[in-house]
């Protein structure tokens, strides 16, 4: 297959993955492994390169947001900019921290068989269906949901764990921060926006280490897509974003995302045991 359309597949499933409480570097990295038969090392790293076509959407989208943080650094940001500002800082600090040590882990281990992140990725997704539907119900009957500005420094670092966390094949870093913030009876709305915008300076750094850390596993992944191939990726991942980030806020008050969640971890699950039982990736 042309390395252009395959850039391009990939690059649309980034761009949809990133966005739904779902790996996209898992998803990614599957697909890599079956188009461009790389090892699973390979794909997931190539998964974590490809979120600067998701960045550049994010950027683009909150604009807004990165300007205020802008405005905070030079000492002219409002009350809630300042309050903006902390939250990322200590987010993405924390993040590091966390997130650092298991990358490193998982670039370590070699040979998994593909099947076994597929499952995690099932098991996931329908544990984040759980939480949403319950904590949909929990603030129907309570009422008491919170909004950005009723968060404190305590909830900024279980967000950052959260989020480090994310670092692990299978993981989804918008679906557990979400869902994090779900429990805290955050407005699911909110809770989607907050995640998105953290998650631009968690992808900025995932993508630094990939490069820093596993260079030479970029470069061999790389060149298997070739240079158009990975234009190709990052433009049609940048696209794709751009058109999912409203409509998915748009949604993220409607149950209608709890059944999305939990019809995606089951078909998530299905293709971890077929990938055993064949013994495909392994």
């Amino acid at each position: 297959m042309n390395n252009i359309i395959i850039g391009i597949i990939l690059g649309i499933i980034q761009g949809i993955s990133e966005w739904l409480p779902i790996s996209s570097k898992t998803q990614v990295g599957v697909a890599s492994i079956s188009l461009l038969h790389l090892t699973f090392s390979q794909a997931y790293t190539l998964g974590l390169f490809f979120e600067i076509g998701t960045v550049l959407a994010a950027v683009i989208y909150f604009r807004k947001e990165l300007v205020s943080l802008v405005r905070v650094l030079i000492l002219r940001g409002s009350q809630g900019e300042k309050k903006l500002f902390v939250y990322v800082l200590i987010t993405t600090l924390i993040t590091g921290a966390m997130g650092v040590p298991l990358y490193l882990i998982a670039d370590s281990v070699k040979g998994v068989a593909l099947g076994i992140p597929m499952l995690v990725v099932g098991m996931i997704l329908i544990a984040d269906a759980l939480v949403i539907r319950y904590s949909r119900k929990k603030q129907s009957h309570e009422g008491n949901t919170r909004k950005f500005h009723d968060l404190k420094i305590k909830d900024y670092i279980v967000i950052g764990i959260v989020q480090g966390i994310a670092a692990l094949p299978g993981v989804s870093r918008s679906g557990v921060t979400t869902s994090a913030m779900l429990l805290m009876k955050v407005e699911p709305d909110e809770a989607f926006r907050l995640s998105f915008i953290i998650g631009i300076f968690a992808a900025i750094g995932a993508f630094g280490l990939t490069v820093l850390v596993s260079h030479a596993t970029v470069s061999t992944a790389v060149s298997e897509l070739g240079v158009a191939g990975l234009i190709a990726a990052i433009a049609a991942a940048t696209i794709v974003s751009l058109l999912l980030i409203d409509f998915l806020i748009k949604i993220a008050g409607k149950s209608s995302i709890v059944y999305l969640t939990a019809a995606l971890g089951i078909l998530a699950i299905f293709g971890g045991l077929v990938a055993l039982v064949t013994g495909i990736g392994g």
